[in-house]
C-alpha cells in the first residue's frame, strides 16, 4: 500500500425530507447570500426549487438564481455565474442536481476570486489557491460530485473536456435525499449506476501490491450496485435500493475506496472525447469505453482482473486458464450493463468509427503516453475506441 493523506470533510445530511434543512447549513457554513444553480425545469416543477428558497429565506439567506445547466457542462454558465456572483456579492454556492450542475458550480466557485480565466484551472496553466465555499442538494446518484474535490468542464471553443481537482471545492455540506431520485427515468438511473461502478473499477485497477482492505471496499461497492440497480429500474420508487445506491455514489468518488493505491482514469479520459463531440450521457460513454478498456489492458495483470471476475461477478476460478475467467468476468460486466439499458457500442451509443482519428486527437496524448495502469499511446487508445466501435454480447 502507498502512503496517503485522506482528507474528506464534507458534511453529508441523508435522508427524507432533507432539503428543508439546506438554509440551516449555508448559515452553519458561513453563506449569508447564496447563488442557487440548478439545471431544467424538473427542479423547479418538482417543488424542490421552492423548499430549498424557502429554508433560506427562513434562515435570513439572501440569493440569486442560475438554471439551464445541461448534461456535460460548458463554460458559457460558468462565466454567467462567475459575473453574477461578482455584480451580487454572493458568498456561497448551492449546487441543486447531479453531477453537471455541481461541476458547473465548483467552476464557478473557483472562478470568482481568481483574477484570471477560471479555464486556466481546467487547462492546466494553473493551480487554484482560494475558491467560495460550495454545497449541494443532490438529485441522482451517479458523478459522486457531492463528496469529491474534482470538477469537469467542456471548453465550447474546441470542445475540450477537461478537469480539474482541490479539496478547495469539496463540499462543505451536501443534502442526500433518496426520494428525489425516485423520478428518474430508468435510463438516467442506469447511466448513473455506470459511472458509480466506473468510478470504483478506475481505481480496483491499480499495479499497486498488497491492497486489499480497499480491495474488498471496492467490490462491496460493485457488487451493492449489482443487487440494487436492477431492483429500482423495475420498481423506481425503492427507497431502500435507493438510499444504497445513493450512499455507493458518494463511497465510489470521496476516494475512501482509493487511498493507498495507484489509479487509472484512462477509461474516464477516453470517454470524456465521446461526450464531448456526441453530447452523449457520461455513463453510456462509459458503458461502451470500460469494458473495451479491460479487454484491451487485461492481460497486463490476468490475475486482477480474474480476481474481480470471481469476487464481483461470482466466476469460478479457472485455474488452468485464469485469462479464461478474466475475460468471462469482462463478458458479464458488459452484459449487466447490457441489461440495464446501456449501449455496448458506438452503434448504440451513437458514435461513428469513423470519427476515431478526431476522438484520438482531442484526448490529446500527441506521440508521447498516458499513465495509470497500462500507459497508452495514441495507437492504443485508437485501438480501444475500435474494439468500443464493434462490441458485441
Amino acid at each position: 500500500m502507498n502512503d496517503f493523506n485522506f482528507y474528506s470533510p464534507t458534511e453529508f445530511v441523508f435522508g427524507k425530507g432533507r432539503e428543508t434543512e439546506t438554509g440551516k447549513y449555508v448559515r452553519k457554513y458561513g453563506g449569508t447570500k447564496a447563488l442557487i444553480v440548478y439545471g431544467g425545469g424538473s427542479a423547479v416543477r418538482s417543488g424542490l426549487i421552492g423548499k430549498v428558497q424557502r429554508s433560506l429565506d427562513e434562515n435570513g439567506i439572501g440569493y440569486e438564481v442560475l438554471s439551464g445547466i445541461k448534461p456535460n457542462p460548458v463554460d458559457t454558465p460558468v462565466y454567467n455565474g462567475i459575473e453574477i456572483c461578482r455584480k451580487s456579492g454572493i458568498d456561497f454556492i448551492l449546487a441543486v442536481g447531479g453531477g453537471s450542475v455541481i461541476d458547473t458550480a465548483k467552476a464557478i466557485a473557483l472562478g470568482v476570486p481568481y483574477d484570471g480565466d477560471f479555464w486556466d484551472f481546467y487547462s492546466g496553466k494553473a493551480r487554484p489557491e482560494k475558491a467560495l465555499p460550495v454545497a449541494t442538494v443532490l438529485t441522482i446518484a451517479a458523478a459522486g460530485s457531492e463528496g469529491s474535490p474534482d470538477s469537469v468542464i467542456t471548453k465550447t471553443d474546441g470542445m475540450l473536456k477537461r478537469g480539474t481537482g482541490t479539496d478547495l471545492i469539496r463540499p462543505k455540506f451536501s443534502v442526500l435525499d433518496p426520494e428525489l431520485t425516485q423520478t428518474l427515468p430508468a435510463y438516467q438511473t442506469a447511466c448513473g449506476a455506470t459511472d458509480i461502478m466506473a468510478h470504483v473499477f478506475e481505481r480496483y485497477f491499480t499495479n499497486t501490491k498488497e491492497v486489499e482492505i480497499t480491495d474488498r471496499l471496492c467490490e462491496a461497492v460493485l457488487m451493492t450496485m449489482i443487487k440494487e440497480t436492477p431492483r429500482v429500474i423495475a420498481d423506481p420508487d425503492n427507497y431502500e435500493a435507493r438510499a444504497n445506491i445513493m450512499w455507493a455514489g458518494m463511497v465510489a468518488h470521496n476516494n475512501i475506496v482509493g487511498v493507498g493505491r495507484d489509479q487509472d482514469w484512462n477509461s474516464h479520459g477516453i470517454e470524456h472525447e465521446l461526450s464531448a463531440l456526441y453530447d452523449c450521457a457520461h455513463g453510456a460513454g462509459l458503458a461502451v469505453i470500460m469494458p473495451a478498456w479491460m479487454e484491451f489492458v487485461h492481460k497486463h495483470d490476468v490475475m486482477r482482473f480474474a480476481q474481480a471476475a470471481v469476487r464481483v461477478w461470482g466466476v469460478k476460478m479457472n485455474f488452468a486458464d485464469p485469462e479464461a475467467t478474466a475475460v468471462e468476468g469482462i463478458r458479464r460486466f458488459r452484459s449487466f450493463l447490457h441489461s440495464i439499458g446501456m449501449p455496448i457500442n458506438f452503434a448504440e451509443l451513437g458514435a461513428k468509427a469513423e470519427d476515431i482519428p478526431v476522438l484520438v486527437d482531442k484526448f490529446g496524448v500527441g506521440s508521447g503516453e498516458t499513465g495509470g495502469f497500462v500507459h497508452l499511446k495514441a495507437d492504443d487508445i485508437a485501438e480501444i475506441y475500435r474494439i468500443a466501435a464493434k462490441a458485441e454480447l
